[in-house]
């Protein structure tokens, strides 16, 4: 297998960022830096909810928007650091899950709307896959943190509505927004099933694990091309991809984040997606990183051609979650990932600002083109890094020094 093979070659080289320093670095950055930040200044404890936008220099930067899908992110991250020993965390999460349940739901024909005025009101009711799937992405974990049997009611509700009214009139898969626009996504049934799997994990309920297989199938049918071993963007009504150039773009980070989503399936169901995990790392890792300094690009096509050189902080925690997946599918040794793509991302994207901001993007000169911190950016930047300190025991066991 060619994975990593001049990867490892490089990071050989550079023994400052080998071992445990990219663990250690970025476990102190998630836990002592950027959750003590996002409680004190990305909740909005005045009006409700979580502030969408940081300045530079740590402070809110007022919008006159909350989204549905930034409040389900946020419940996850501070569900997720109370659960990784930052129990102040957790009424930050509680505060975001009470100002959810209280503003954004519409009722069972309704669903939950998109957009929010700042103090809660109704700014955009349209259904939006994307976003119901962070809703329940938030309820799994909420869930998880609270152990509250009330809270997978609420993702029940959700999920009743999904089926009810968000199912595509072709079959295989749902609407991306209700009323429909525009080429079908794979991106938002991806985040379906990263929502299922949480929520089987956190219930036991049948109904997630028949969700998951439903997308899984989707996936291996419709989305992955074996040939090319490429995962679609867009798609016509009859999911085949679009004859365009947009329909040939692929996005490295999204082929890196598959490849974790299916071995936590695997890992949750039995079922061998190994395969697919080998296939979608194998291609976003040998055309979608640019190994002379390891960022990993923002579009390529599918025969190789970069389409965009840029690069975001999402893709680069993306290859570390995929690291993370042929470690534990493959035995392979991830932490010549961890230490470039964490370098990468303290070099490029954390270190231009206070402890716990980041810049979100950067073209492909390098040069950063961001006016804000994002908070939806936390969310990838929790996963990856928590992701890096669950199997950091297993990884010093299986290599040790």
């Amino acid at each position: 297998m060619p994975y990593l093979t001049a990867a490892r070659q490089k990071i050989a080289v550079d023994q400052a960022w080998q071992a445990d320093t990219a663990v250690h670095r970025a476990s102190r950055w998630m836990l002592d830096c950027a959750i003590p930040l996002w409680a004190r200044s990305g909740v909005d404890w005045r009006q409700g909810g979580y502030v969408e936008q940081m300045a530079f220099d740590g402070t809110a930067r007022p919008v006159d928007f909350k989204r549905a899908r930034v409040i389900g992110r946020q419940i996850y991250v501070f569900s997720h650091a109370a659960l990784l020993g930052r129990p102040e965390a957790f009424e930050c999460a509680r505060f975001g899950y009470d100002f959810l349940t209280r503003n954004a739901w519409l009722g069972p024909d309704g669903g939950w709307a998109r957009l929010l005025t700042p103090e809660g009101g109704i700014k955009d009711p349209t259904p939006d896959l994307y976003d119901l799937a962070f809703i329940l992405y938030a309820f799994g974990w909420y869930r998880r943190a609270s152990r509250d049997e009330a809270v997978h009611q609420w993702a029940i509700r959700t999920l009743d509505f999904l089926e009810t009214h968000m199912r595509h009139p072709g079959g295989h898969g749902f609407l991306v927004e209700k009323p429909a626009t525009g080429a079908r996504l794979q991106n938002p049934h991806m985040h379906l099933l990263e929502a299922a799997l949480v929520n089987l994990e956190a219930s036991g309920d049948e109904r997630f694990r028949s969700l998951a297989d439903e997308i899984v199938e989707l996936f291996a049918t419709r989305f992955f091309d074996p040939r090319t071993s490429t995962l679609g963007e867009q798609f016509d009504e009859r999911w085949s991809r679009l004859r365009s150039a947009e329909g040939r773009a692929i996005e490295p980070g999204h082929q890196f984040e598959w490849a974790w989503i299916l071995a936590r399936y695997q890992r949750l169901t039995g079922r061998d997606m190994r395969p697919f995990v080998e296939g979608l790392t194998w291609f976003a890792e040998t055309h979608g990183v640019e190994h002379d300094d390891w960022l990993t690009l923002n579009t390529v096509r599918d025969d190789g051609v970069v389409m965009d050189a840029g690069s975001r902080v999402w893709p680069n925690t993306e290859r570390i979650q995929a690291a993370v997946a042929m470690f534990e599918l493959f035995g392979i040794d991830p932490r010549p990932v961890f230490a470039s793509s964490t370098r990468v991302l303290f070099d490029h994207f954390l270190d231009q600002g206070p402890p716990g901001t980041w810049m979100d993007r950067i073209d492909a000169e390098r040069r950063p083109v961001s006016d804000h911190v994002p908070a939806s950016t936390l969310y990838h930047l929790m996963i990856a890094f928590a992701e890096m300190i669950r199997i950091a025991p297993e990884v010093d066991d299986a290599f040790p020094s």
